[in-house]
């Protein structure tokens, strides 16, 4: 019999995540990772050799995790048909929304991020590459939610990631049910 949980193709199917699904789930948890690990690092060592190395990666990476997350989402939206089911009940719904919380956030930091770039008076050029020139002044209303919640938000991100990663465990060790296989 089969491994019904190894992806045997790009696409999700109701038994397992496709090669894309995957591609797309750990390295996103990889950048991220590297985001809270740098500013854990600032909030800890502050101004230190090795925090300013994450912080000044913080940029480009982010702008990379936003365009992975679009295309995520694009992704799980034209495989919503194919795509491994959550289970009924309580569990269910709080797996939805758990995961709906997940993706708005992936969304929503980088956005408020990308809206602080545009309003600053500082070009935004992750990589080199110039996407927002510099303006004489701030625009403050497109710079003030950002600077509110952008890092708030992000250790919220922090607090949400974790449950998952504690559900998930909590799924493969003590409900028993493989569902970490289904992305592992």
């Amino acid at each position: 019999m089969p491994n019904t949980e190894t992806p045997t193709e790009l696409r999700d199917t109701p038994v397992s995540y496709g090669y894309v699904s995957r591609f797309f789930h750990w390295a996103l948890a990889a950048l991220i990772l590297w985001q809270l690990l740098g500013m854990v690092m600032k909030f800890a060592l502050g101004r230190h050799p090795v925090s300013a190395f994450f912080v000044g990666t913080h940029q480009w990476v982010g702008s990379v995790i936003f365009v992975l997350v679009v295309l995520r989402v694009v992704w799980a939206v034209s495989n919503a048909g194919r795509r491994p089911p959550h289970e009924a009940g309580l569990m269910g719904f709080a797996s939805r929304a758990g995961h709906g919380l997940l993706y708005l956030l992936m969304l929503v930091i980088p956005a408020l991020a990308l809206l602080r770039a545009w309003g600053s008076e500082r070009a935004f050029a992750p990589l080199g590459l110039e996407i927002f020139s510099a303006r004489e002044a701030d625009i403050a209303w497109a710079v003030a939610p950002a600077n509110a919640a952008h890092g708030t938000l992000g250790w919220v991100f922090l607090a949400v990631i974790a449950g998952h990663v504690a559900m998930a465990f909590y799924h493969q060790k003590v409900l028993r049910d493989r569902a970490l296989n289904r992305m592992a």
